[in-house]
């Protein structure tokens, strides 16, 4: 992904008929920051701008509407893409709030030190966050982003420290 943005959501599904797509965001927070945009990008390899005629909120999703997406069959080629926006754009975080291109790629280690893998991407529940480790010894482990279980994250060591709670391995 290009370095000048940032994800805050993931396009799900098509939504009805009309090119209509149904957005996870990464933050309930962001909201009224979908509401006040006229353009998104989508697709973190190749950022490429999408301009939003209407955003509506249904149950846990934005329902967005894209100017250049107007059938099914376009807003389902969407799916699975990143929602992105320029980092001039974002709101600035609270302190142990970070963004999802921040945690991609952090080592994941246990506060014994056993090395977990990497995060390889971000699951939004709705009701936690759930990091994707991979390439670690025990294959893909599933971290919930709980405080229980996320102890630390240093960004400048590129490491995420955590407590394994039975069941995650």
């Amino acid at each position: 992904m290009a370095d000048d943005f940032l994800i805050i959501g993931r396009i799900v599904a098509p939504h009805g008929i009309r090119g209509e797509v149904k957005v996870r965001l990464t933050n309930e927070d962001d909201r009224p920051l979908l509401q006040n945009l006229e353009t998104v990008y989508v697709d973190e390899a190749d950022p490429r701008p999408l301009n939003i005629v209407r955003v509506r909120f249904h149950q846990r999703h934005a329902l967005v509407q894209f100017d250049q997406v107007t059938t099914r069959s376009e807003a389902e080629q969407l799916r699975g893409l990143y929602v992105l926006i320029p980092k001039a754009w974002a709101p600035p975080l609270d302190e142990d709030e970070y963004y999802v291109h921040q945690l991609l790629g952090l080592r994941v280690v246990t506060v014994d030190g056993e090395e977990l893998g990497r995060i390889a991407d971000v699951i939004f529940t709705g009701a936690n966050d759930v990091y994707v480790v991979r390439d670690g010894p025990h294959g893909e482990v599933l971290i919930p982003a709980i405080g229980d279980v996320v102890r630390a994250v240093d960004l400048e060591a590129g490491e995420m420290r955590v407590v394994l709670i039975d069941g995650l391995i």
